[in-house]
């Protein structure tokens, strides 16, 4: 079976787009301890790192990532292009180990190697997604219950996170963070499947950009992009860059995999024609990936251990002295 050149070119800068985003991380966690140097950090709601240059050379590095992400999901299907940001997780990681001295533990390494493995079984074997010529034939299938009630869920729950437990547990648990960034993110690939679309076929002579449908997606992108990007700033801050990297990878490909497969409803049907070993793979590749999340979540402090700790209790004692 012939692979397709648009495949090819969407597998290409997918590619380029993991190592621009892994970069990213480090980039822009220097900038943000920098930032905290001098004022509020964004672990603690502070924006100073608006005014740090190294945080925008993050954040230009990381946009050259997005827009070559962006440009792949206008060639290829979703759920090939957003498993291969494991790529970027292996680039951060790596580069925290020896740029930022965050020491990944062999717990860590175990973690990540999980989530790379898992998420290749899945993409080596799970059913095609539906070809789509058209912004409004995204905009059909966006608008179908089954994803408008996805969707609605999703917003229910990044609102719960946001107004209920980010204020409470943000800075201990990396999950609430990582959360709200995942699940807005597993929308943002929708939304961007569109605009990529419509961009693809504008550039070729059909304008999309007349369609109100175009204007409302390039709106969703825009929101989930900024919201996404505070809160991934907090986690940032917040913990360590090697462990905040692949449990974000493993939670949005998860999420963005279930959304592709139920905004594509051709996915429920290429189930049936798919055999028992292929199933069993995928499900093994969710487990899998699964497995490492939770592994590098409750080992995240393994790395640095008795760093602060002992220096909050002696603060602690003095003042009780005093």
């Amino acid at each position: 079976m012939g692979i397709s050149t648009d495949n090819v070119r969407g597998f290409a800068l997918a590619l380029s787009s993991s190592a621009f985003i892994g970069s990213s991380f480090i980039i822009k966690k220097i900038g943000l301890k920098k930032a905290g140097s001098y004022g509020i950090s964004a672990g603690s709601g502070g924006f100073s790192y608006l005014y740090e240059p190294l945080w925008w050379l993050g954040m230009v590095t990381m946009i050259v990532g997005e827009v070559a992400n962006f440009a792949a999901y206008a060639f290829a299907p979703a759920i090939l292009v957003t498993p291969l940001g494991a790529l970027s997780v292996i680039v951060s990681a790596v580069l925290a180990h020896f740029v930022l001295d965050e020491k990944l533990h062999i717990f860590g390494v175990l973690g990540c190697v999980l989530c790379v493995v898992g998420s290749t079984s899945i993409v080596l074997h799970a059913p095609q997604e539906k070809n789509i010529e058209s912004v409004k034939e995204v905009w059909d299938l966006a608008t179908e219950p089954g994803f408008i009630v996805y969707s609605c869920v999703v917003v229910v729950l990044v609102i719960v996170l946001v107004i209920q437990f980010a204020p409470r547990y943000g800075r201990t648990h990396l999950i609430v963070y990582v959360g709200i960034c995942s699940l807005m993110g597993s929308l943002t690939v929708m939304a961007v499947k569109a605009v990529g679309i419509a961009l693809k076929l504008t550039f070729s002579g059909m304008n999309q950009f007349v369609y109100a449908q175009t204007w409302f997606f390039t709106v969703v992108v825009i929101i989930c992009c900024l919201l996404q990007l505070n809160y991934l700033n907090k986690a940032l801050d917040t913990f360590n860059t090697a462990v905040i990297s692949p449990v974000y990878y493993v939670m949005f490909t998860t999420l963005t995999i279930f959304a592709s497969m139920i905004m594509f409803k051709v996915l429920f049907q290429d189930w049936s024609t798919q055999n028992a070993s292929q199933i069993v793979t995928e499900l093994c590749g969710f487990i899998t990936i699964l497995s490492g999340t939770f592994l590098l979540h409750m080992t995240k402090d393994m790395g640095n251990p008795v760093t602060t700790e002992p220096t909050r209790l002696t603060e602690t004692e003095l003042s009780s002295h005093h």
